[in-house]
């Protein structure tokens, strides 16, 4: 049976015993038998904070909404946010209301996730202040073996990716902060409760587990899987799926012809991969209303597909085929286009672009980060 980390804390209960704990989580932040992390440490310790990310550690929140203190209404608990307007960080009075940090948040194991930079951000505060930290490690639903895709660049941090990264960086949560602790040279008191009965070949499909969404963008485990491409359709003016039933999975917009698009992608004879004809009308996000054309990924082999190449090859097909496609304004004076942060790079608006030599550039780096992510492997 496989066990993440909270499902073990029985065996590591002098890192939480006598001290006021805080928890970063979301509602992903379940035992094996469905009960919260919240709810567990609440009963058996001294749970005195909770830290609220992006959605809010009930999931009530909107994507991007920001997040106001309040008390918890199941437990009474104290909530403070880490998704301010003014900072996503831990103020110094938040730390002093707590002895140690928790961390305990379902991944998806791909760079652009937010989750991951409020656990490294709360590691630093932590690390700053003297705090032990604590993950509760979990599964990656990806696989803890495949790499893909390129390393994030200097000069292109922010809160899709802060830390430099592969796109799909074939980690668990407790082994990134075991990296990032080392490679920074931030030192905290880190302790990491690890999973039991993951190997790092497994995925999601072989765990014999439900399916819990790690956000509202991702609601099926082939999302999470498709995500490492088709998120960069976010920093272009294409839906990304958002406001349907299957974001990230369906690409168009008002000016995409369904059949022609379909028919060049399969033509492709990318792996583990078909494309179908669609037509939808979001009912949020970009294109609110309006009929879109475009195509639907499905997953035919989930060991074969290349889902970052898959979603670059796509993003190409669509700019060349169009006269419309644009990429997204910054979306603050100053600030970098949106695809750069996503791409940890400036290279998608590069002209002219050669696809292949792209590829293999991505390839290279995704190779290179596989060498050194080895080092922190717990698995």
């Amino acid at each position: 049976m496989m066990l993440n980390g909270i499902d073990r804390i029985g065996g590591y209960a002098e890192l939480f015993r006598g001290k006021r704990l805080g928890l970063i989580t979301s509602p992903t932040g379940l035992s094996s038998g469905f009960v919260p992390t919240i709810g567990i440490l609440h009963e058996r310790f001294n749970l005195t904070a909770l830290f609220s990310p992006e959605h809010g550690v009930r999931g009530d929140q909107d994507a991007g909404g920001l997040v106001e203190a309040y008390a918890d209404p199941q437990t009474g608990v104290p909530v403070y946010s880490l998704y301010r307007k003014d900072s996503k960080r831990l103020a110094p009075d938040m730390l002093d209301a707590v002895d140690a940090v928790v961390y305990d948040i379902q991944d998806v194991g791909i760079r652009y996730y937010t989750f991951i930079y409020t656990m490294l951000y709360a590691l630093e505060d932590c690390a700053k202040a003297g705090k032990p930290f604590i993950v509760l490690d979990r599964f990656n639903p990806l696989d803890g073996v495949t790499v893909e895709g390129n390393v994030l660049k200097p000069g292109y941090r922010s809160f899709v990716g802060n830390y430099p990264l592969a796109v799909r960086y074939g980690l668990t949560v407790g082994e990134l902060a075991r990296m990032a602790n080392d490679e920074t040279g931030w030192n905290a008191e880190l302790h990491v409760v690890p999973c039991e009965g993951w190997s790092r070949e497994m995925r999601f499909p072989e765990l014999n587990r439900v399916w819990v969404q790690p956000s509202m963008g991702i609601p099926r485990y082939e999302t999470a899987l498709l995500y490492g491409g088709t998120c960069l359709f976010e920093g272009t003016n294409l839906s990304e799926g958002r406001g349907t039933t299957f974001p990230f999975e369906i690409i168009g917009a008002p000016f995409v012809e369904p059949q022609r698009l379909a028919d060049e992608m399969n033509a492709k004879g990318l792996p583990g991969v078909r494309f179908r004809p669609v037509y939808y009308k979001p009912t949020a996000s970009k294109h609110q209303g309006e009929l879109c054309g475009g195509v639907q990924l499905h997953v035919t082999d989930a060991r074969a597909v290349r889902p970052v190449e898959t979603g670059v090859t796509l993003l190409y097909a669509m700019k060349d085929n169009y006269e419309e496609f644009a990429w997204l304004p910054p979306f603050k004076e100053g600030s970098r286009p949106f695809i750069d942060l996503l791409g940890g790079d400036k290279l998608y608006r590069d002209e002219p672009v050669d696809l292949q030599a792209m590829l293999e550039r991505f390839r290279e780096e995704s190779r290179e980060f596989a060498d050194r992510k080895r080092a922190y492997h717990l698995y």
